[in-house]
């Protein structure tokens, strides 16, 4: 049977684990909210940028050779 100074022992190293992983729940929560936020501005941006883009802009009427590099 594991003595009194074992058991405490135990439990003060599984509340140091349990505050190491709230701390880092915490810090990945955070790290989410920031992705999330910036996925948000995107899709905010992408939406602004395709209304912007004119009606007749359509991606099967470009001509090729106006997309040529300059050395061309």
């Amino acid at each position: 049977m594991p003595s009194t100074d074992d058991t405490e022992e135990r439990l003060i190293q599984l509340e140091i684990k349990a505050s190491y992983t709230e701390d880092l729940l915490d810090k990945l929560d955070q790290i989410v909210i920031q992705q999330q936020d910036q996925i948000d501005r995107l899709t905010r941006e992408l939406i602004e940028l395709r209304q912007r883009q004119p009606a007749d802009d359509l991606p099967g009427q470009r001509n090729l050779r106006d997309e040529l590099p300059p050395h061309y």
